[in-house]
């Protein structure tokens, strides 16, 4: 059996900001939630389906978690930081 929430018809922008903002939080979808209003004013701006702005949304979800997950195994794998490198001196070897 599936349960779900009522559509609701009528929604200010500011309703729907809150909604979606709120849906995002609870499906962890952080990149969607920072982004949502800059490419929906664009989707707007474009003139773009609603697939294609699903499209968009879906995307930038997918490369910021592909970006992270970088990040992530980087971090876990322990390379040396930048800043260390970067400070040591390496002398020059004489040439033979």
């Amino acid at each position: 059996m599936t349960i779900s929430t009522p559509r609701r018809r009528g929604m200010t922008e500011q309703a729907a900001d809150a909604s979606i903002d709120q849906a995002c939080r609870m499906l962890r979808l952080p990149s969607i939630r920072q982004q949502f209003t800059e490419i929906a004013d664009t989707a707007e701006r474009e003139q773009m389906s609603y697939r294609s702005f699903l499209a968009e949304l879906l995307l930038a979800e997918c490369d910021d978690r592909a970006r992270r997950r970088s990040e992530r195994r980087i971090r876990a794998a322990g390379f040396p930081r930048r800043e260390v490198v970067a400070g040591l001196r390496f002398r020059r070897q004489p040439e033979r």
